[in-house]
């Protein structure tokens, strides 16, 4: 299996060099990832001029409390859902966010929601919020890895739409 994350800094700049040009702040919501966006992120000097904050709500309490998901949408969706990505990137906006929550694995995946499964979603301010489902393959750090590759990258197409 080839090797993910290699053309990771080159993501991250075309990402800070498109928020840079639209004056845009940045926050990130991670559940799966478990801060990896925001530490991918700040490896890039400067980023402070554009990451504004990183949210890491791992438990369905703290993406409640701290990103305003429903305790509704949690029991009636999960956590690995489109509609808690949704509120957890739309709860983190300040100008633009992205939100990951998934199933790493090795263990918690189901017949429903198998190990690999990811929603990411994008929100911004006077954009409507987007999102996507991933079915990742590899062993936990591949899977996040691959998952923080994919919401850099559609970030920066989000923000080009």
């Amino acid at each position: 299996m080839a090797s993910h994350g290699q053309n990771l800094p080159d993501h991250v700049a075309r990402l800070a060099a498109v928020l840079i040009e639209k004056k845009l702040k940045l926050a990130t919501a991670e559940s799966c990832t478990g801060g990896g966006i925001a530490q991918a992120l700040t490896e890039l000097p400067g980023s402070s001029t554009w990451f504004e904050r990183g949210f890491v709500t791992y438990s369905n309490q703290s993406k409640n409390e701290m990103l305003g998901v429903s305790t509704d949408a949690l029991a009636r969706y999960g956590a690995v859902s489109m509609q808690v990505a949704r509120q957890m990137a739309e709860g983190a906006i300040t100008q633009v966010s992205l939100a990951v929550t998934g199933i790493a694995g090795p263990g918690g995946g189901s017949n429903e929601k198998p190990v690999g499964t990811v929603w990411i979603a994008w929100a911004g301010s006077g954009k409507e919020t987007v999102y996507t489902k991933h079915q990742f393959t590899g062993d936990r750090f591949e899977v996040r890895q691959q998952t923080v590759e994919a919401a850099i990258v559609g970030l920066v197409e989000f923000l080009g739409k």
